[in-house]
């Protein structure tokens, strides 16, 4: 194995394989970044028990400037390859295989001589069946994820709950999550499929996924076996587990009749919700209070310790009963900032049952949910 090619395009490659490798892994291999080159060009591989990655830099790729003079594979210790890598004197560097599975990487005046790992005792990467496909852009995806994967539960008690809960049913797709104190759930229309399916996928892959993407354009094609999910576009392979388990009903959780609608400029409530917030984080209990009538809204926040903030707050519409509610401020934060710069609609029913949040789009399925903190 020897090739010659371009540091900044390979360091890209390697950087993507890179999420996918575990230092505490108990499988010495797999703390590894698999190499193999070909004539058609070089595939980078990591993995670990959750997910795995694949790269594939093309020979044909201008900015690879790639020569490859020798065909082969190994696996090297990705921690210190990539160090070595990034800190390389030129544009440009070669990697050669020696004997005894030896691999020197030159460029410039540098010289490093670094053990590797035979190949072939490599975990082969899963086998999917391409006939349950179907495909979105990584545009939709990305926002799909950054829309629900904030609602997975951070706690290994539930496990089925670390994982957002995909389901397509006649060409509607939808995604939630819940850590049963919140909900996020997201619903689009795919132009055409004809597949079903219902899976689980862990939060944690899909935020790595969401960060591997280069461009929000490209077409990623998703594929599903019985515990496996692949995500695939034109340069990249990415493999996750998917969790077992039910998921569970979550439809019966959102209600459908409120008292109290009140609707918000997203960026102005979440700005006064960070300044309430800043003294409630220093106190014992993590909580905001807002108060709504006809006339006034405002936000609360207190700290015995430090002292308590009071803002009236703008807001576009309001209807029903009086109300005063309190909340996480850290919950409503990461729901408020999923809508992005529009007006959202927030209906409750009482003090201690959960409200909703949606947006101010008929067009736009998506609702969020949201559990008041008792405060007597």
């Amino acid at each position: 194995m020897k090739v010659t090619l371009n540091r900044n395009a390979f360091l890209d490659e390697l950087a993507t394989v890179q999420r996918a490798i575990s230092g505490k892994t108990t499988i010495p291999i797999l703390t590894g970044v698999k190499l193999t080159l070909t004539e058609q060009g070089l595939t980078l591989t990591g993995s670990n028990a959750d997910i795995s990655i694949e790269t594939f830099l093309s020979v044909e790729d201008e900015k690879a400037n790639m020569l490859i003079e020798k065909t082969g594979s190994i696996v090297l210790q990705a921690r210190f390859f990539n160090e070595i890598i990034r800190k390389l004197p030129e544009s440009t560097l070669t990697l050669e295989l020696i004997e005894n599975n030896q691999v020197i990487i030159s460029s410039g005046k540098a010289l490093f001589n670094v053990n590797g790992l035979n190949s072939e005792n490599y975990p082969h990467l899963p086998i999917i069946d391409n006939q349950n496909t179907f495909k979105l852009s990584a545009r939709v995806l990305n926002k799909l994820i950054s829309e629900t994967v904030f609602a997975v539960s951070q706690h290994e008690s539930r496990p089925i709950l670390t994982g957002v809960h995909f389901v397509l049913e006649n060409n509607d797709l939808l995604a939630v999550a819940t850590d049963s104190h919140r909900l996020s759930q997201r619903v689009i229309t795919l132009s055409e499929s004809n597949n079903a399916f219902d899976i689980v996928v862990p939060g944690k892959s899909l935020q790595e996924l969401s960060r591997s993407f280069k461009d929000e354009e490209e077409i990623v094609e998703i594929s599903i076996m019985e515990n496996q999910v692949l995500f695939k576009t034109e340069g990249m392979h990415f493999y996750s587990r998917l969790l077992e388990g039910n998921y569970p009903d979550t439809n019966r959780l959102i209600p459908t009749t409120f008292t109290t609608e009140i609707e918000f400029n997203v960026p102005e409530l979440l700005a006064a919700i960070d300044r309430a917030s800043l003294l409630s984080h220093e106190g014992r209990n993590n909580i905001v209070k807002l108060s709504i009538n006809s006339e006034q809204v405002f936000i609360y926040g207190n700290s015995p310790e430090i002292g308590n903030v009071e803002e009236s707050l703008n807001y576009i519409s309001v209807t029903g009963e009086p109300l005063d509610i309190s909340f996480n401020p850290d919950y409503m934060k990461a729901s408020l900032k999923s809508f992005g710069n529009i007006d959202v609609i927030i209906k409750f029913i009482s003090p201690i049952r959960p409200f909703t949040l949606e947006p101010n789009n008929d067009e736009v399925n998506f609702i969020q949910l949201i559990t008041p903190v008792r405060t007597n």
